[in-house]
């Protein structure tokens, strides 16, 4: 005798069994929050729920289930073991990790994939080496027979090692290169502990912005080009491409965003990080000290190659990577088609985030960024924007004068362009004309081409040289 159901109990069991077939795919992201720049690859898009905005729901994705993990790092060496060991899917990271990444992932027998860049800079600026605020040096000359640590194997390494051959020095007797991370040089420096250090985004910028460092060598200086993106498993990536494409979709979406409202979310970063505004503003306000940049250009896969060449002179890696196949654009462009870009386009774009503003003063639109200067005032959502540094410091007067409290002032490098925090570096004051620089040298061999005065900010703020 045949079990006849009714219609309703059948359709539950149907039901049921649907349910229990359903695929949960996991989404297992590693992100370096206090690594500012991979903000578009992590922190924006899980403090902003972006990743749930674009992954995939129909056709073979139609009744999946997502269980998205979040875990957060202060480096690119323990995401990358958990990587290895298959506790991660995804995961963001400078060019040097990144690197090693996919070294570690061949000597396991597995692979992963340079899937995005998310910022970076084609000349080198993030990295930076900084001296304790008292220091006599200004310039990374004067560190010959010195003692400058750094986080060994990362990207801040290869600029040292980079810049250090540039002088013509041999980095093994000419200099004492020691290891040490981010959060111990910080206190380092401010106890007088080290000579000098290096190191990644944020920073060379941010102990200078705290007040017990100055940054005296910009990674540009060693024309070493410097980049954070994406990783994937390469297995995970295979089986489940569209699912790798949303979280760069994702992370096209938090670019729009932030490019629109840089203010705002770098108070976002803050408040997740620790890491202040200001520094967040520095690198992704207009013209900032990097760039954001899903797009993998030639000077970019070429830092990849060197991290690749520079890992095994180092020892740390004896993986035979290919870079032409570890770096791999299929899936950027494909986030890029959803979202209507055009990533050839933005292949060929070395532009910074522009600017489009108004002076501050008079209204006018600011065209040449050649003296732009910048005042966040406390309690004002905005930074305010002038075309000239006399302009700005004289309102800065103003302002102080009228017990305001000022966040922090950003200037341009008359030379290279590169966005500076004014407090930390040099101005020429030639009749009404100010420039700024990073490096004394080059102020000093300004004023003396203009029969200028090289003064500091503090000098300048207080009106001694106007």
């Amino acid at each position: 005798m045949k079990l006849r159901l009714p219609i309703t109990a059948l359709a539950l069991l149907l039901a049921l069994g649907s349910a229990n077939a359903a695929e949960t795919i996991r989404v297992a992201i590693g992100t370096q929050d206090t690594t500012i720049n991979c903000a578009t690859g992590g922190l924006l898009i899980r403090e902003l729920g972006l990743l749930e905005k674009y992954l995939p729901r129909d056709g073979k994705y139609k009744d999946v289930k997502y269980d998205i993990q979040w875990k957060n790092f202060t480096s690119g060496a323990p995401l990358t073991n958990e990587m290895v060991a298959g506790k991660l899917d995804i995961g963001a990271m400078a060019d040097f990790p990144g690197s090693f990444n996919g070294a570690a992932h061949a000597k396991a027998g597995k692979k992963s994939l340079f899937i995005s860049v998310l910022s970076g800079s084609t000349q080198g600026s993030g990295n930076g080496i900084v001296v304790p605020k008292a220091s006599s040096v200004q310039s990374l000359a004067e560190l010959k027979g010195r003692t400058i640590s750094v986080p060994f194997a990362s990207t801040a390494h290869g600029m040292l090692l980079r810049a250090v051959k540039a002088q013509g020095w041999d980095p093994e007797r000419d200099v004492n290169i020691t290891t040490q991370a981010p959060e111990v040089a910080g206190s380092a420096l401010q106890s007088n502990k080290v000579e000098a250090h290096a190191d990644f985004v944020p920073f060379a910028e941010l102990f200078p912005h705290r007040g017990f460092a100055r940054k005296i060598f910009d990674g540009s200086q060693a024309k070493a080009p410097t980049l954070h993106g994406s990783l994937v498993d390469a297995e995970y990536a295979k089986k489940y491409p569209e699912v790798v494409t949303a979280y760069l979709r994702a992370a096209v979406e938090a670019d729009r965003l932030i490019a629109a409202e840089p203010e705002k979310y770098s108070e976002l970063i803050a408040k997740v990080t620790g890491i202040e505004a200001e520094v967040n503003y520095l690198f992704h306000g207009p013209l900032g000290l990097q760039t954001r940049d899903f797009s993998w250009k030639p000077e970019y896969r070429q830092a990849v190659k060197t991290s690749i060449e520079t890992l095994r002179l180092l020892k740390r890696t004896e993986s035979d990577i290919d870079a032409d196949s570890f770096i791999n654009d299929s899936y950027i462009r494909a986030a890029y088609k959803q979202a209507g870009l055009d990533y050839d386009k933005q292949l060929k774009n070395y532009a910074k985030l522009p600017l489009t503003a108004k002076d501050a003063l008079t209204g006018k639109p600011i065209l040449d960024a050649k003296r732009l200067t910048q005042i966040w005032v406390q309690g004002e959502p905005l930074v305010r924007h002038y075309g000239s540094a006399s302009a700005a410091f004289a309102e800065l007067r103003k302002l102080e004068a009228a017990g305001r409290k000022i966040r922090t002032v950003y200037a341009h490098d008359q030379d290279s362009g590169l966005k500076l925090l004014a407090g930390d570096a040099w101005f020429v004051v030639s009749g009404k004309e100010i420039s700024a620089f990073l490096l004394k040298a080059d102020a000093d061999a300004h004023a003396h081409k203009t029969k200028g005065k090289v003064v500091d900010f503090d000098a300048l703020k207080a009106g001694k040289s106007v």
